[in-house]
């Protein structure tokens, strides 16, 4: 049986919004030296895979916080989806940028937010965690209850599971690293002898070379 999380990987990776490179590895701006890169943003170009991903994040909305008044996406790679899931819910949706605007009223959180509000959090992807929950506490400051956060895709690295666990926010995401890895593997995407190389930098990305 397909699941979501292999669906997705696979697409992903039909689209390009995912690169697996072992052989000429990226460089990330933290200066880590990765075979993968991830570019989600891809997914909103593609009308069916757009609404595949709306519709899962949706029942994982239904089925983890049904009592969710309000959904927020963290700019700018969730703004679209979280639009669309929103919409399918029949909810408010606001955004939270990357910093608070230098002009105007000056606000981060964009949108119509009442105090005490119920908030699930709609992000594109999750590598080491810290912008994202930048953005839930940006949430809390202006008064909101975050009751979790659901993503896309996420790396599954060690350092955000323990980030999102200091901040007590559950996470919950549609695919990750490894159903990449896999599915790459079995299709042919990649040579069989990166298939190491691969789970290797997994294991210790911040000093794989």
């Amino acid at each position: 049986m397909q699941t979501v999380e292999r669906t997705l990987a696979s697409s992903m990776l039909e689209i390009g919004a995912v690169l697996l490179r072992p052989d000429e590895p990226f460089i990330w701006a933290s200066g880590w030296h990765s075979p993968i890169y991830t570019d989600s943003r891809r997914i909103i170009s593609v009308p069916s895979l757009r609404s595949y991903v709306a519709d899962a994040i949706t029942e994982k909305v239904r089925s983890l916080y049904p009592e969710a008044d309000v959904v927020a996406g963290v700019a700018t790679g969730a703004i679209a989806h979280g639009a669309l899931v929103a919409d399918r819910l029949g909810k408010p949706f606001i955004y939270v940028r990357s910093k608070p605007k230098d002009h105007g009223t000056g606000s981060q959180v964009e949108g119509m937010l009442a105090p005490g509000a119920k908030v699930v959090v709609i992000e594109d992807m999750v590598s080491t965690g810290k912008s994202s929950l930048e953005a839930v506490d940006a949430l809390r400051q202006a008064g909101a209850e975050v009751l979790g956060m659901i993503a896309i895709f996420t790396y599954g690295f060690d350092l955000a599971a323990e980030r999102f666990a200091e901040k007590h926010v559950p996470l919950n995401t549609l695919s990750d690293y490894n159903a990449i890895v896999e599915v790459a593997r079995e299709t042919g995407y990649i040579k069989e002898e990166y298939y190491d190389i691969l789970r290797e930098w997994r294991s210790s990305p911040s000093t794989w070379q």
